[in-house]
């Protein structure tokens, strides 16, 4: 069988992995190298890196509808095209060129939470359960048909970074399996209930902004979907403090004053900062100044006073 892999960031490196390791033929195709670091130096993508690392061929197109990157993958005449987080929609004159057709690797149980962003979503939407679906392309964004798909749960105590790594790891087993099924011409699609789709947009910096006006398991929830990247951030005076930790208080562990603004801080309990919410009070276990490291709040607080009647999110 012969593969063309299009993927770009560390998602997509366990798939590209996979299909190495079962000595697949594969092309793959990443997104340019882009400047990036404080020196804004050309970095390329984490499949780049390791497909060099495999001897793979790589190609780079700036976009994928261009008439002469078509006609490339049209000489390569692939048997089927795997896709894994590339980050540009195929047009039809690419999707029509493999014999057994293009297939996605998303991160989510379709219908729900299709789009840019669905590990993210689902974390801040309070979901107990997500995973992979492995797609046949289509022309919409994650429409097609349902190849294979399987779950796994999200814990109260999961971050962004926990259930991304678990779900590359479980696509890329995922992906190999469905290219040897279709292979052997044994695999069919299920279409989807598009009446049950959700959508995950890509994130904006206001997704980043903490609203304190908001219950503590939502704020929970919102932190824990952007650790390790971009972070959840709030402002401390004139600098942005980052919130990489929140949870509820134990029962009956903080009993401070209970009329305050939101965003103000009360106390602290234990080893934690106790800011009021929407519904009551949280306490932020771990953060991060502007030009400092990321600290455990007992750390952070014998270095950076930050009296009880503070109130955060205002500049």
């Amino acid at each position: 069988m012969r593969v063309v892999f299009m993927g770009t960031p560390d998602f997509a490196v366990p798939s590209l992995k996979s299909l190495a390791e079962a000595g697949i033929d594969i092309d793959v195709v990443t997104q340019p190298d882009r400047p990036r670091g404080r020196g804004k130096k050309l970095k390329a993508s984490p499949v780049k890196e390791e497909a060099l690392a495999l001897g793979l061929p790589v190609h780079q197109p700036r976009r994928v509808g261009e008439e002469g990157f078509v006609s490339l993958l049209e000489s390569i005449s692939p048997d089927v095209i795997a896709v894994a987080a590339f980050g540009q929609l195929l047009p039809a004159a690419i999707l029509n060129i493999p014999p057994l057709g293009c297939v996605n690797v998303h991160s989510s149980l379709l219908p729900r939470y299709r789009g840019a962003a669905p590990i993210q979503r689902a974390i801040m939407d309070g979901e107990e359960k997500t995973g992979i679906t492995i797609m046949k392309m289509d022309r919409g964004l994650d429409s097609g048909d349902i190849l294979l798909q399987a779950g796994i749960k999200i814990s109260s105590d999961d971050s962004f970074g926990s259930v991304h790594d678990r779900l590359a790891a479980l696509g890329a087993k995922m992906l190999a399996e469905a290219l040897e099924l279709l292979g052997e011409g044994k695999l069919s699609g299920i279409p989807q209930d598009h009446d049950r789709a959700t959508y995950a947009p890509m994130l904006s910096r206001e997704d980043e902004i903490i609203d304190w006006q908001m219950g503590v398991k939502d704020i929970k929830n919102r932190v824990r979907a952007l650790n390790p990247w971009p972070g959840a951030r709030t402002c401390l005076g004139d600098k942005v403090l980052k919130i990489w930790s929140v949870r509820e208080p134990a029962g009956g562990e903080y009993s401070g004053p209970r009329e305050a603004l939101p965003g103000q801080v009360l106390g602290c309990s234990g080893e934690g900062l106790v800011v009021r919410c929407g519904d009551g009070p949280g306490v932020v276990t771990e953060l991060q100044l502007q030009g400092s490291r990321k600290l455990g709040a007992g750390e952070f607080l014998r270095g950076c006073r930050i009296d009880p009647g503070t109130v955060l999110g205002r500049e």
